[in-house]
């Protein structure tokens, strides 16, 4: 495990496999990977066998978390990689208050979509 995996692994608190993920969606698991490679989800090799896995927070109601893709989509253009992006998200902010993440879950998406985009300055 590289320090990377071991500080996004301290910061997520749970993950769902690709199949998890579809059976919450109601999809293919063909569709789910379709999204992480469209990058409207983030998926990382985790665990001995380095299977794919998407942090749970990124599912609520049977849905990709309301704001999470444009989320994700302006922190890519501002040139985060996956894992720095699930750093940001899950990285406690005192001015949201609580984590992007958690914010996203919480509908207050304009919030972080902000702050994602002061990172671009």
């Amino acid at each position: 495990m590289t320090e990377i995996d071991a500080k996004i692994d301290e910061l997520v608190p749970a993950w769902l496999t690709l199949p998890d993920i579809a059976e919450r969606l109601g999809v293919e698991v063909t569709r789910v990977r379709q999204l992480v490679k469209e990058g409207q989800l983030i998926a990382v090799r985790r665990g001995e066998n380095r299977v794919l896995q998407v942090p749970a927070e990124f599912i609520k109601d049977g849905k990709v978390v309301k704001g999470l893709v444009g989320t994700l989509t302006l922190l890519r253009d501002d040139g985060f990689a996956d894992d720095e992006m699930l750093e940001w998200l899950f990285t406690a902010d005192d001015t949201l208050p609580g984590t992007p993440a958690q914010a996203l879950r919480e509908n207050r998406g304009t919030e972080v979509k902000r702050r994602a985009q002061a990172l671009a300055v």
